[in-house]
């Protein structure tokens, strides 16, 4: 693992008149991505009690920009060390996806400023991950890059757990990220958002490309604008308006209400056939099976998935290899199934555009 994945960080405070200030950045944060972590660091909210409700979440992280931010906030414990100052939030920039390994490390950072008062202990800590991979945490031991595997931050959100939510319809999620279309998710409060939203990538396991989660997402002009440039997605929002935004999904999954649905334009697409239904109930039944691991469920998917796409593959012609409607057509399949294989080759970059 690179450690040159992490490349900034930023110090946040909130002071005893309810400002919230930038304090500090290092080397530098581009204005525009300062102004979309202000809004989600849990310090921001003009309303007390909100504020108050917020500062509950000591992590979170997002995607904007290219770019992963992770953001850990404390209430601050000593009025000798940062005086006037009532919380902090502690900031990390990097290009990979990887909460549990920034979780740690933005802990221990923010723990070097708030018992110093000095943001060069954040420095030196960073620019030791930055160049070795490695900083000495508070109990005398070491952070260590190496010792944050990706794929354990992959499966770190249970899939068994969506998929009993939402039951057979859970292959509408399957078939919009397999043939990379635009999936928005609704859930009122951010920490379930986050677990439900970073575990849907595994059912397209053989991808592994967990860049395509945007887990916190506002609707305004800024946040909106970069989402649409990152198309296909997967994106979450704590907002119930999204809902009649169908320009910006083909699948919306309302958590709460416990639904997946279809946005009117891309019904076309989501035509189920045989396969659909034999990989629904493959699902259902595993999630409901205790003795069927995440991992073994998700091994099960992926070999499934792959004889899927080996068979279209199978089914081209010419070099490179191209497949054509024509061409699915002389297979005597189902309109569905034709419509879903075509869009799956074109997912694939095996149609001619």
């Amino acid at each position: 693992m690179d450690v040159s994945d992490l490349f900034a960080a930023g110090l946040i405070e909130k002071d005893i008149n309810s400002d919230v200030i930038w304090v500090w950045s290092y080397p530098t944060i581009e204005d525009e991505v300062r102004e979309v972590i202000m809004r989600k660091c849990c310090l921001s909210s003009n309303d007390r009690e909100s504020a108050d409700s917020l500062a509950l979440i000591p992590f979170t992280f997002g995607h904007f920009g290219r770019t992963w931010y992770y953001v850990h906030s404390r209430a601050t414990e000593s009025e000798e060390v940062l005086q006037k100052v009532t919380h902090v939030a502690l900031v990390l920039l990097a290009k990979d996806f990887n909460p549990e390994k920034y979780e740690t490390l933005s802990g221990i950072l923010l723990h070097n400023y708030m018992t110093t008062g000095n943001a060069s202990r954040v420095a030196e800590g960073f620019l030791s991950v930055f160049t070795r991979g490695v900083c000495p945490d508070p109990n005398g031991e070491q952070f260590q890059v190496k010792a944050f595997d990706i794929r354990k931050a992959y499966i770190a959100s249970s899939i068994k757990d969506v998929i009993n939510v939402f039951g057979v319809e859970t292959i509408l999620i399957y078939t919009a990220l397999l043939l990379k279309k635009r999936i928005v998710v609704f859930h009122p409060d951010l920490v379930p958002l986050l677990r439900i939203v970073r575990a849907l990538p595994v059912l397209v396991w053989q991808r592994q490309n967990w860049n395509i989660v945007y887990p916190h997402v506002e609707i305004n002009d800024v946040e909106v604008a970069d989402l649409k440039l990152a198309a296909p997605y997967v994106a979450g929002f704590t907002d119930p308006a999204i809902e009649s935004h169908t320009e910006l999904y083909d699948v919306f999954v309302n958590v709460p209400g416990n639904s997946i649905s279809v946005a009117p334009h891309a019904k076309e697409s989501f035509g189920m056939g045989k396969i659909h239904k034999e990989i629904a109930m493959q699902m259902v039944q595993a999630a409901g099976d205790d003795a069927t691991t995440e991992q073994s469920l998700i091994k099960e998917l992926a070999v499934k998935t792959r004889e899927i796409i080996n068979n279209l593959k199978s089914f081209a012609d010419g070099t490179p290899p191209r497949i054509t409607l024509e061409l699915l057509r002389t297979r005597k399949m189902t309109p569905a199934m034709e419509n879903f294989l075509f869009n799956l080759a074109s997912a694939e970059g095996l149609v001619q555009l």
